[in-house]
């Protein structure tokens, strides 16, 4: 499948699942090294080029950060070196998933209190009661 040294970006999209401005985007940041173009200036991308796509791809569906997949890329070209950076990588990113998900527990928390209402008037609704106590806010408990 890569004719001529590689593959349009059409088709590396397709390949990858990443849309053809997110791969451009990719390329502007220096995530993805700008491949050759052809006489007609075409992008072609060869199968290192898709390896790291979809390193990327499955990277960012993990959650992880621009900044982050670009310390595990320069890794992952140093094959002989200890995993430890990767590992510090990852357990850091773990931390901050454990910390949304303390922080959406909380949330929930606080609108099912606002929902435990007896559905009366407007006057009395205990949604517009939390909502406009502005000094109850999850943010102010810590």
């Amino acid at each position: 499948m890569m004719g001529q040294g590689g593959v349009p970006i059409g088709v590396a999209s397709k390949a990858t699942g990443i849309k053809v401005p997110t791969i451009r985007y990719y390329e502007q940041i220096g995530l993805l090294p700008a491949p050759p173009r052809t006489d007609t200036n075409r992008r072609l991308y060869d199968d290192g080029d898709m390896r790291r796509l979809r390193f990327i791809r499955h990277a960012r569906e993990l959650g992880f950060e621009i900044e982050p997949i670009r310390e595990l890329l320069a890794l992952a070209g140093e094959p002989d070196r200890p995993c430890a950076d990767a590992d510090r990588i990852a357990r850091t990113h773990l931390a901050d998933i454990d910390h949304k998900i303390a922080r959406l527990s909380a949330l929930r928390t606080e609108v099912a209190r606002m929902t435990e209402c007896e559905h009366g008037s407007v006057a009395d609704c205990r949604v517009i009661e939390v909502l406009g106590d502005h000094g109850q806010c999850l943010g102010d408990h810590g």
